[in-house]
């Protein structure tokens, strides 16, 4: 029985077809089919159950399978705690980044992260939250960015920055008029919001149900970038909510229909999280560094009012 083959186990049990854990692997799919047979002649059991479409893990495979995932992680933990203690920063690191944040702050921290860490394989995928917790608790990415608290136990989260909400108006709008806004004058039924599946979304509607707003009134537009609801709102659709981070960018003509909420206005939590059992502290502590470094200057609230990201929170 051999490390590699119980990665090769794990792939076929995730992607659950041999050519695709295969190429996963970068290796052919005769070698890993026989290595995977291999380990099956020794144990004398079968873990796959090769007539099933797509392939189903037998009943003593579910239970190798969570054993080998605890061997793997562990055995790439020995890296990790050679490097740690060698203050070695470098290797690959991955990180998800939801995608409401990916367009505003990778940019901001990307280019000076590399040059700072020339010898760290950075691997950045977009991901929602939900993914972000299963593949941090599957060992599939090292850390990430999100909105938080998300609470969860197995869940480390280091606070990079508080983000408000800022509300953009179109011009005949009943709120255009006012200099500020407050979360008691948002109406759902004229507010654009973003598809099922971003955490800003359910901040939205958490914000509204904190002031007993009917979070299950009809929206009559929803979409996937605050760019295109922007774009909408100028058209006359509606109102929406964007992070501040996002207006930045904004042409002096659309800043003017930008309106804040009054203080303390309501913000999202934007953290740097990781698994409790993570052991790359070097290259975490390296990356938040580097991001406090760079957003320091761009946004520095501190009179807001957390609304938790977790949908349907009541008393966000």
């Amino acid at each position: 029985m051999t490390i590699t083959q119980l990665k090769y186990v794990l792939a076929v049990a995730e992607y659950q077809n041999f050519t695709v854990a295969s190429e996963h692997c970068f290796v052919t799919q005769p070698t890993l089919s026989m290595q995977i047979q291999k380990l099956e002649d020794e144990l004398d059991i079968q873990i796959f159950n090769r007539n099933k479409k797509p392939i189903q893990l037998t009943e003593i495979g579910l239970k190798i399978v969570e054993q080998a995932k605890t061997i793997v992680d562990e055995s790439n933990r020995i890296s990790d705690i050679v490097h740690q203690q060698k203050g070695f920063i470098g290797g690959e690191f991955k990180i998800g980044i939801i995608p409401t944040v990916m367009p505003t702050l990778l940019p901001m921290f990307l280019k000076v992260f590399i040059k700072k860490f020339p010898k760290v394989n950075l691997i950045i995928e977009e991901l929602t939250t939900e993914d972000i917790i299963k593949k941090l608790s599957d060992g599939h990415i090292d850390a990430a960015i999100a909105a938080t608290p998300l609470e969860n136990e197995a869940i480390k989260e280091r606070v990079i920055y508080y983000e408000p909400f800022v509300g953009f108006v179109p011009e005949k709008h009943r709120l255009f008029q006012n200099k500020n806004i407050d979360p008691e004058d948002l109406e759902l039924n004229d507010l654009l919001l973003l598809e099922d599946g971003h955490c800003f979304k359910a901040s939205v509607l958490n914000l509204c149900s904190a002031f007993k707003k009917d979070t299950t009134a009809h929206f009559h537009l929803e979409s996937g970038s605050f760019s295109t609801l922007i774009k909408l709102s100028k058209e006359g659709l509606g109102m929406t909510l964007i992070p501040y981070l996002n207006t930045l960018d904004l042409n002096e003509f659309d800043q003017k229909h930008l309106r804040e909420f009054n203080v303390p206005a309501p913000a999202r939590e934007v953290s740097l999280i990781y698994h409790k059992s993570q052991l790359k502290m070097q290259l975490i502590e390296a990356l938040k560094k580097v991001i406090d470094g760079v957003v320091r200057g761009a946004i520095s609230f501190n009179d807001v009012k957390i609304i938790s990201p977790i949908k349907n929170k009541k008393g966000a």
